[in-house]
C-alpha cells in the first residue's frame, strides 16, 4: 500500500496522503455485509488465535457464503492499531465477545454490561459477584432481520452512537439458515428439465434469426 491511508483508516490517521489526518470515518466491512443481507457475519483479530480459529472454523461449516472481518496488524505501517484488543491489560474492556443467548458482559471480571436506552447502546457498570441483571442486551445471532447484528457491529466505531465509550464487538454476529445461491440455481434447471426437457444446443444455435457470413 506504500502508506497512504484507506477506507478503514481510523479518523485522524496521518499518512503520505492525509499529512494533516484522514478527515473521512473508517469504513465498517462488517456493517456492509449485514446491510446487504449475508447469511453468516463475524468479525476476529489476529492477535487472539484461540478466538480467530474458532470464529474461522464456523465460517467454514456455514453453508453458502460466509464474511468474516479480520483486524490485522501491519508491523510496516500501522503497527499496533488493535493492540487494546489482544492486550491482557487492555482487551477486557476494549472488547465484547459475542456468544449467542448470552447477556452482552466485558470488562475485568464482567464489572460492565450493554443495555439499549431507546434505539441506542449504552455501558452500565455490574454489581461484583452478581447475576447479570434484567435488561442487559442478549445476543441472538439468528435473528432473522439482522438488526440487532448491524447495531451490534457498529459498536466501538467511531462517528457511531456511544462511539469509543462502548467496547468494540468481536465474533459472529449473524448467522441464520438460507437456501444458498447454487442449490437455488440447481432447483431452476431441475425444474427448465422436467418442463422443457434436456436441450439440444446445436437445435439452438441454428434456431430463431440466423445469418451467414460470406
Amino acid at each position: 500500500t506504500k502508506g497512504q491511508y484507506s477506507p478503514t483508516s481510523e479518523t485522524g490517521k496521518k499518512t503520505k496522503t492525509t499529512p494533516a489526518g484522514s478527515i473521512d470515518r473508517p469504513f465498517n466491512p462488517a456493517a456492509l455485509a449485514l446491510g446487504a443481507g449475508a447469511t453468516f457475519v463475524a468479525r476476529t483479530v489476529d492477535g487472539d488465535l484461540p478466538h480467530l480459529q474458532q470464529t474461522l472454523a464456523r465460517a467454514a461449516a456455514h453453508k453458502g457464503t460466509a464474511f468474516v472481518e479480520v483486524l490485522q496488524n501491519c508491523i510496516v505501517f500501522n503497527d499496533g492499531a488493535f493492540q487494546t484488543l489482544t492486550d491482557k491489560t487492555s482487551r477486557d474492556d476494549a472488547r465484547v465477545l459475542l456468544a449467542h443467548g448470552r447477556p452482552l458482559v466485558y470488562g475485568k471480571d464482567g464489572r460492565r454490561g450493554i443495555r439499549l436506552r431507546g434505539m441506542t447502546a449504552e455501558a452500565v457498570a455490574l454489581e461484583p459477584d452478581a447475576a447479570a441483571p434484567a435488561g442487559l442486551l442478549v445476543h441472538d445471532e439468528r435473528c432473522d432481520d439482522g438488526a440487532l447484528a448491524f447495531l451490534l457491529a457498529q459498536l466501538g466505531q467511531q462517528g457511531q452512537a456511544g462511539g469509543s465509550d462502548l467496547p468494540l464487538a468481536l465474533g459472529v454476529f449473524r448467522a441464520v439458515e438460507a437456501p444458498a445461491y447454487h442449490e437455488l440455481h440447481a432447483q431452476q434447471v431441475d425444474a427448465a428439465r422436467r418442463a422443457r426437457g434436456d436441450g439440444d444446443l446445436a437445435k439452438l444455435l441454428h434456431s430463431g434469426d440466423t445469418w451467414t457470413i460470406a
